[in-house]
C-alpha cells in the first residue's frame, strides 16, 4: 500500500508525514512537485510548510506545480487526498476544497496545541476515532483563519462536512477556544464527495506521546483503513477458475 507523499519547495512537514503514514502500517512514497504523475500511489498527503514561500498568499504558486494535475484528476476521480496546513491552503486555491485560509485574527503566527472536537467518524479519514470525541494536536499556522461565503457555509454544515472544529478541553465550540478566528471554529473539512479532506492542525505531529499527543495517530490509520477496503480483491485460480479471494 504506498501514499504518495508530496514534496515543494518551501515543504518541512513531509518527513513528518512519512513517519505518521510508516507507523499507520503504509508506505509513504516522497513525489517532488515537478513529477507529472503519482506512480500508482492509493492516496495523497499534501503536507504542510511554507511552499514557494507562501508568496502571493498561501497555495497560490503551489497550486500551478506540475504535480497538481494529477492530484487534481486523482481527486476528482475519488481518490483519497489529505492536506494539511499548508496543504489545505493549496487545495483550497487548487479547487478541491471550498473557502480560502486568512491571515489569523491575532495578526500573528499561532504555534501551540489546541483541542478539536470530532464533528464526524464516518469519514474515510476519522474512522478511528469516535463522533464528539476531543482530540489535542499542534498547529503552527499564520493564515489558518477559515473564511467561505454564507451560502457555501451554509452548505458546508448542512452537508455534514465540517469534519473538526476547534474546542476546549470539555468539547465545548466557544470563541475562547478559537485560535485564528475561523468562521463556525471550523478546522477541517472534506470536499463534496467526501474524499478529500483538509486541516490546519497537524496530525503528523502528534503521532507518539514523545511528541507530547498521540493522537493524530488514528487519522492516519483510518486513512490506511480506507484504502484497504477500496482495494479489489485478489483473485485466485483453482482448477482453472478465477476465485474471487479476500481482501487483505
Amino acid at each position: 500500500m504506498r501514499i504518495a507523499v508530496i514534496t515543494l519547495p518551501g515543504s518541512n512537514c513531509d518527513q513528518d508525514c512519512h513517519r505518521s503514514v510508516e507507523a499507520a502500517g503504509a508506505t509513504a512514497v516522497p513525489v517532488w512537485h515537478r513529477e507529472m504523475s503519482l506512480g500508482g500511489a492509493d492516496a495523497v498527503i499534501v503536507p504542510g510548510g511554507f511552499a514557494h514561500g507562501d508568496y502571493l498568499r498561501p497555495g497560490a504558486i503551489a497550486r500551478f506545480s506540475p504535480i497538481m494535475t494529477p492530484v487534481v484528476e486523482f481527486a476528482r476521480s475519488g481518490g483519497l487526498v489529505v492536506g494539511i496546513c499548508n496543504g489545505f491552503q493549496i487545495l483550497c486555491e487548487a479547487g478541491l476544497l471550498p473557502g480560502a485560509l486568512l491571515r489569523n485574527r491575532s495578526l500573528r503566527f499561532q504555534s501551540h496545541d489546541c483541542a478539536l472536537r470530532v464533528e464526524r467518524s464516518d469519514t474515510p479519514f476519522t474512522s478511528r476515532y469516535r463522533e464528539g470525541q476531543v482530540i489535542w494536536m499542534p498547529l503552527a499556522h499564520a493564515d489558518g483563519n477559515y473564511y467561505a461565503d454564507p451560502g457555501t457555509l451554509e452548505e458546508l454544515e448542512c452537508e455534514g462536512r465540517v469534519v473538526f472544529r476547534y474546542s476546549d478541553a470539555e468539547g465545548e465550540s466557544t470563541e475562547e477556544a478559537n485560535p485564528n478566528g475561523s468562521l463556525n471554529g471550523i478546522a477541517g473539512i472534506v470536499n463534496e464527495g467526501g474524499n478529500v479532506l483538509g486541516l490546519m492542525p497537524h496530525p503528523d505531529r502528534a503521532i507518539d506521546l514523545a511528541l507530547g499527543w498521540q493522537d493524530g495517530l488514528p487519522l492516519f490509520e483510518s486513512l490506511v483503513d480506507s484504502v484497504r477496503q477500496r482495494a479489489p480483491a485478489p483473485v485466485a485460480v483453482a482448477e482453472g477458475r478465477a476465485l474471487a479471494g479476500t481482501a487483505r
